[in-house]
């Protein structure tokens, strides 16, 4: 699968008060990028818990930090799926400024039914079959 791209630049309001992206910030842009590779799946996340009362939540995450970005940087936040299995997908994550990687993550997102927390089996044709179950 080819990586999902999305661009984030950095404002006032990302920074602290030495004009370093605060670190919390970095997982934010990191959940907007997946919720964007969602929707360029064509998944309406609102649908879907509408039609099926299940969504996607994080279960788990590693970030390696390597340099920090600051004011009015332009960066890319990227998407791809390592592992589908029946209730989970493990992604993995870069932030980079040019070609120079900021922030590396793997992230597993499980398929839960929201009324119970409980995890649920993503629903089949969900997702393109370039996705396999692993």
């Amino acid at each position: 699968m080819t990586p999902f791209h999305w661009p984030v630049r950095i404002y006032w309001e990302d920074t602290d008060a030495g004009g370093v992206v605060y670190h919390a910030n970095y997982v934010r842009f990191m959940e907007r990028a997946r919720t964007e590779w969602l929707r360029a799946q064509g998944i309406d996340q609102v649908a879907l818990r509408e039609t099926t009362g299940l969504g996607f939540v994080v279960r788990d995450m590693h970030l390696d930090f390597h340099r920090p970005a600051r004011l009015d940087d332009e960066l890319l936040v990227t998407v791809a799926i390592k592992e589908r299995r029946s209730a989970s997908m493990l992604f993995d994550q870069e932030i980079v400024r040019g070609d120079m990687p900021l922030v590396r993550a793997k992230v597993r997102a499980a398929c839960v039914n929201l009324d119970t927390m409980r995890p649920a089996q993503i629903p089949a044709g969900l997702f393109p079959p370039e996705f396999p179950f692993t």
